[in-house]
Order: C-alpha cells, then structure tokens, then sequence
C-alpha cells in the first residue's frame, strides 16, 4: 500500500486532506511537495483539466481528467506529460484537488461533496 492509498481511503471516507505528494509527473501544475488539499468529488461533475485522486489499474494518482464519458461513467486519467494512465469508473475516483499551495483550482469546489477535514 503507497502513500496515495491512504490518502485515497482518508478522502474516500469523506474527509478533506491536505499532503505533498512527490514526483515530476504534473509540473508546473503540481511541483514535488507542494501542499494539495484534496476533498471527495462528485465525480459526474467532472471535466477535462480537473485534477483528481483516482485509482487506474490498481494504482492511485493525483493526476488530470484528460477525457470524461459520462454515457459510461467513467474518466480517463493522464499525467502532465502526455503519458494516458487509463480509463477508470466514477466509483474510483477518490477526491478533486481545491488548491494547491494554497492557491484555488478554479471550478473544483463546485464539484466537491459535503465533508469534514482532517
């Protein structure tokens, strides 16, 4: 179990989290330990850009909604890079990323679902 599944079962839980991942993978959106918030999502609500904390193939990222199909539910998540993850279903997408650094990700609040912090 890696780091992002604890968080991802912290968020799946209802709770808001903040930590700092490490990794290249999402500059300049996300640096290497910057500080993320992450809060649980609706994750009908989502759309290309969102930066979200979902499992793919049995890993979880912090990483980009680069295509959605909501007919079937589900997202495609990508990296910064251009390196496509996959395809994952609404109910493995864990939270939506509301700041980094303390500075908003416009539009990710709207998306969130009602929940505490910890």
């Amino acid at each position: 179990m890696g780091a992002l599944d604890a968080v991802a079962d912290r968020v799946s839980s209802g709770l808001t989290v903040k930590f700092r991942p490490s990794g290249s993978s999402m500059v300049p959106l996300i640096h290497s330990r910057q500080q993320v918030v992450v809060a649980p999502v609706d994750p009908s609500k989502l759309k290309v850009g969102d930066i979200v904390l979902a499992r793919v193939a049995g890993t979880v990222y912090l990483h980009l909604v680069s295509s959605v199909d909501p007919a079937r539910k589900r997202v495609q998540i990508s990296n910064n890079r251009g390196h496509i993850n996959g395809w994952t279903s609404h109910d493995r997408v864990f939270g939506i990323c509301v700041s980094v650094d303390g500075v908003p990700r416009p539009g990710a609040t709207d998306k969130t679902l009602d929940q505490a912090s910890a």
